[in-house]
């Protein structure tokens, strides 16, 4: 429990609450064109032919935590010491944690077809999310026992909830105009997993005894895993093997009005993944005994461990994805395009409400995005592009004042920087069109799709089915 837990907080606090980078939605980069399936990314008669990152960072990562715990936390990843003395102790209170990562390791996107603007793309991503809602004393316990009231009965004190989940994603989409206003998309996965961990603890209690030197510790819950114990996972644990096998789907679609207004909706990831190589799962309901307290800390961590460790039996089992429901609107006046997004998580908890401020000049834009998170957090986004018809460059962050106290606390090695809910984000990605330019067929004697009469429209062809049944 101890190591989910501090993995869970140290990755959310060093390098990854959802990283969806809702400022380049509606901006016909890679990025909005594989994760919104509907979208096109080649322009007419300016854009070349295909479109890849060639290996160059592509990748969204992003954390929050939220609650007492936040100066602790601030001090084991901004100063590297693992301190609870800040946490009141005793009242079970609940802290909560969410990171989220989207890596595109390889992307290759082609323009296949001018009649209909059909377009083809194929993805390497290495995505993981991770929600847990844990309690003070649950990290308390494991820096000090020593400042748990004695002879007292504490009851539910550690009753923790998580997941973290990371897998590959290989992924084929196709897109393409339904007619001038309307689009649809779709993007089928095939998965890997990776890490997964679960862990919750419905019923707990502590019980010590200053006379006798020990402790009672209860627990009542379930933990499941695809490792014995994270001192397992290495280097190769994050290659693909597909011993731990998935499958997901999105699909979308966008309309045009005639005055302008951009509507979209997905449904993303909806998919789960067969975890059954090295799984665990524990169920447990025990009372332990804990003696000889002042020997050494690290024995007491791994007793209560053990808890877990030790009862684990081999399982498999099934885990979905962290699906989502997105809707997104705009309107371009000018120079300025506003947006909106609102995002919602159809398996596990959190969402997000995103208002999006665009300002474009030339082949320039920056944009500002104040976002609430369901998960009761307050953000504001930062990004600047860089976009012509063959080339993107873009970076930004999803939490710009929690990152910029982040980056601060580190360089400085204190954890006297920063307020509030903890937080990182950042996010980058280059592009790069090449070979033919994509010319109207008046212009170009090798346009593709030009003699696409006998192919028609796949989407077309799929309504047609359901219309004659």
């Amino acid at each position: 429990m101890k190591k989910l837990l501090l993995a869970l907080v140290i990755i959310a606090s060093f390098k990854n609450v959802n990283a969806q980078q809702y400022a380049l939605f509606g901006t016909k980069t890679m990025f909005d064109a594989f994760e919104n399936p509907s979208q096109k990314s080649f322009t007419l008669d300016s854009s070349r032919k295909f479109s890849s990152n060639f290996f160059l960072p592509y990748f969204g990562t992003n954390a929050a935590n939220r609650g007492n715990s936040a100066y602790s936390v601030r001090r084991i990843s901004q100063a590297g010491v693992y301190d609870t003395e800040s946490l009141s102790i005793g009242n079970g209170e609940i802290n909560n944690l969410y990171t989220n990562s989207n890596i595109y390791v390889a992307t290759f996107r082609l323009f296949k077809s001018y009649k209909y603007q059909k377009e083809m793309g194929f993805a390497w991503q290495i995505r993981s999310d991770a929600h847990i809602d844990y309690t003070n004393e649950t990290l308390a316990i494991f820096d000090t026992f020593t400042r748990f009231p004695t002879n007292t009965d504490l009851r539910d004190i550690f009753n923790t909830k998580g997941y973290q989940q990371a897998y590959h994603q290989f992924s084929f989409s196709y897109r393409e105009n339904y007619n001038k206003r309307l689009a649809f998309g779709a993007k089928a996965s095939l998965l890997s997993g990776i890490v997964y961990t679960d862990l919750n603890v419905a019923h707990s209690n502590l019980y010590i005894s200053p006379e006798t030197n020990s402790l009672l510790i209860g627990v009542d819950g379930t933990y499941s895993s695809n490792f014995y114990d994270l001192d397992e996972v290495d280097k190769k644990t994050f290659f693909p093997n597909f011993k731990n096998p998935g499958l997901s789907l999105s699909f979308g679609t966008n309309y045009t009005s005639k005055k302008g207004l951009f509507l979209m909706a997905n449904v993303k990831d909806l998919g789960f993944i067969w975890w059954r190589s090295g799984t665990q799962r524990t169920t447990v309901n025990t009372q332990k005994f804990i003696e000889d307290l002042n020997d050494n800390q690290s024995n007491t961590n791994q007793e209560i461990k053990d808890i877990f460790l030790l009862s684990q039996q081999s399982k498999k089992f099934l885990a979905a994805t962290n699906a989502k429901l997105d809707v997104y609107i705009s309107k371009t006046y000018g120079f300025y395009k506003p947006g909106l997004v609102v995002s919602k998580n159809l398996f596990y908890k959190g969402g997000d409400i995103a208002f999006i401020n665009t300002f474009n000049y030339n082949n320039l834009s920056a944009s500002v995005t104040p976002a609430y998170n369901l998960n009761n957090i307050f953000m504001v986004g930062l990004q600047g592009k860089y976009q012509t018809p063959n080339f993107e460059l873009f970076g930004g962050t999803d939490n710009l004042f929690s990152s910029v106290n982040q980056a601060r606390g580190i360089i400085n090695s204190t954890a006297d920087v920063g307020k509030g809910p903890n937080g990182a984000s950042i996010y980058m990605g280059i592009g790069i069109k090449f070979g033919n330019v994509v010319n109207h067929p008046q212009f170009s004697d090798t346009m593709p799709g030009i003699n696409d009469q006998n192919e028609g429209s796949f989407f077309k062809n799929l309504f047609s089915i359901f219309k004659r049944k």
